[in-house]
């Protein structure tokens, strides 16, 4: 049976001190990474368009090798996007539905966490089902991805904060009458082509901090103990080794995206575990193992 006893008040000081210095050791972890980080940084290959193609040709043959697993974990990304519309919608939200699906962009990369591991599990030659995206959870790392992730949806929402404040400034700031006037305003008046520029120029902001520290930032933690300090510091190097094939990168994720979101969102089922198997090849590229 437990011990219940009422422990006396220098007891209880010791066993929240300890409980706060786990807690501590913890996140420091999470930052710093094991000895691994510590040793010596990921070393980062200069790669060429063609590593892109290849990336992308491997994504693909993943996608066909689990296409029943992986779609049917993908299909939360349209049924997510659908109802996140119809809240914009009921709410008077209309000008943040395009935010919104923008905003697919910038939680891609931990969105994709699964689809990392499905194909490091076939590089590896072990067995790959949709349970097995819900390995991560027990990756060495997994504290560090979450402090990652949460990263992301801080971006996520200061871009929906920013978005909303363009509109506001511009549009605004009352809700449009109906889609029709709303798109009619958007396209037709010096107020809606300085939204559509400003929008456009703080989303390039956004869509470039986040392809520097998340293009591979995920799948490095998911390989190796190395922190999250470690790990985006990684993604920053690899971008800046490679500013034109990464940033191509990053135009074949934005327009895929937007091709995804056609019928209703229903292409994300393809598009994101293509692009989130061949993400996985790509930090192969950048990275010797």
């Amino acid at each position: 049976m437990a011990d219940r006893h009422i422990r006396n008040p220098i007891e209880w000081g010791w066993h929240q001190m300890k409980g706060a210095g786990h807690a501590m050791g913890s996140a420091a972890h999470a930052v710093e990474g094991g000895a691994e980080a510590r040793n010596a940084p990921p070393a980062v290959r200069h790669i060429t368009v063609a590593d892109l193609g290849a990336a992308l040709a491997k994504g693909i043959k993943d996608f066909g090798a689990c296409r029943t697993d992986v779609i049917f974990i993908c299909l939360i990304y349209p049924i997510m996007g659908l109802v996140l519309a119809q809240i914009a919608f009921g709410n008077d939200l209309l000008p943040m539905i395009f935010p919104l699906g923008a905003g697919f962009a910038l939680v891609g990369p931990v969105a994709a966490i699964g689809l990392y591991e499905m194909s490091r599990r076939r590089e590896q030659g072990r067995p790959v089902s949709w349970a097995a995206a819900f390995a991560v959870m027990r990756a060495p790392s997994f504290g560090a991805i979450l402090t990652l992730g949460l990263l992301l949806l801080a971006i996520f929402l200061l871009w929906q904060g920013a978005a909303y404040g363009i509109y506001m400034a511009t549009l605004g700031p009352a809700p449009p009458a109906s889609i029709g006037s709303f798109l009619r305003d958007v396209f037709t008046t010096e107020a809606g082509g300085i939204m559509i520029v400003a929008g456009m120029a703080a989303g390039f902001v956004f869509a470039l901090a986040v392809l520097m520290i998340g293009a591979i930032s995920f799948p490095l933690l998911l390989d190796r103990d190395v922190g999250v300090l470690t790990a985006v510091m990684t993604s920053v190097r690899a971008f800046r080794a490679n500013p034109v094939p990464m940033s191509i990168w990053g135009l074949i994720v934005a327009g895929g995206l937007v091709l995804g979101t056609i019928p209703a969102l229903l292409g994300l089922v393809i598009v994101i575990p293509v692009l989130g198997h061949a993400t996985w090849h790509l930090y192969r590229a950048l990275v010797p193992r």
